[in-house]
């Protein structure tokens, strides 16, 4: 992946272009963690039911996973599904099931053929036999995929996931002495996978809303007031370029944002 991937879908003289033009793929973020946030905002603007905002925004997801790919980031975590969100009405749960199970039955051979590896975080035993079933094919047939880590956060919640990680190491008998920040990190949902540089919160909303809570203890945070469903390859740039232009301290020294660090 390189430049002229990115400007092989973008069109000339385009302000997608000219943000690509500026990006320098040596200091990539590794890992790119998104809130994806303002559906039923975009759809209330447009006097439509809430649910038509959630169809707009897989045109979104689609976007962002392949130009993601293209720029060649290593992992890509979608926050899609929260533990809080069983809370709303069962017309729109059961609405954003369906267009996930949609999503994987359409997007199958893009993610195949980009050789995105598919990945599910969070309490997905939780989720319902049909669900599980597209999800467990998806991740199966993508497994041996080397290129971008797809994560799908779904049925998820940071707390959840520390105190499942606690429990996990407590009845992996490993010995308190040993347990550290490291250690820790091998029984979360991520394990083995580089914490996010680079969150992006859509809708313009100032919190992490329970999302990665341990991963995210020195990503950067960019925030756009754009919709989740208007949110395209430009906004993702734009995020990239605003990444690369900070100096990443991690409570000491100024680092360069670069990757690996």
């Amino acid at each position: 992946m390189s430049l002229q991937d990115i400007l092989s879908v973008v069109l000339a003289g385009s302000p997608e272009e000219a943000l690509a033009r500026q990006v320098n793929f040596d200091r990539l973020p590794r890992h790119i963690a998104v809130i994806m946030d303002g559906n039923g905002r975009w759809a209330a603007q447009r006097h439509l039911p809430r649910v038509e905002g959630h169809r707009a925004g897989i045109d979104s997801v689609r976007d962002i996973v392949e130009t993601s790919a293209r720029l060649d980031i290593g992992v890509l975590t979608l926050y899609a599904f929260s533990v809080e969100n069983w809370k709303r009405p069962i017309t729109e749960v059961s609405t954003l099931m369906s267009l996930l199970k949609r999503y994987l039955r359409l997007e199958l051979n893009t993610l195949l053929r980009n050789n995105i590896r598919f990945h599910v975080i969070g309490r997905a035993e939780e989720l319902a036999p049909d669900v599980r079933g597209e999800l467990k094919m998806a991740e199966e047939q993508t497994a041996r995929n080397g290129g971008m880590l797809f994560n799908i956060a779904l049925n998820y919640g940071g707390r959840a996931e520390i105190v499942e990680a606690a429990r996990r190491a407590i009845a992996s008998g490993i010995s308190p002495a040993d347990l550290d920040e490291q250690h820790f990190s091998e029984f979360l949902y991520t394990a083995g996978q580089p914490d996010p540089d680079l969150l992006i919160r859509t809708s313009g909303e100032m919190r992490v809303s329970n999302f990665l809570l341990w991963q995210i203890a020195y990503a950067e945070i960019w925030v756009t007031d754009t919709l989740w469903p208007d949110f395209r390859k430009r906004h993702l740039l734009e995020a990239i370029l605003a990444y690369q232009k900070r100096d990443r301290r991690y409570g000491g020294i100024k680092h360069p944002a670069v990757a690996g660090r």
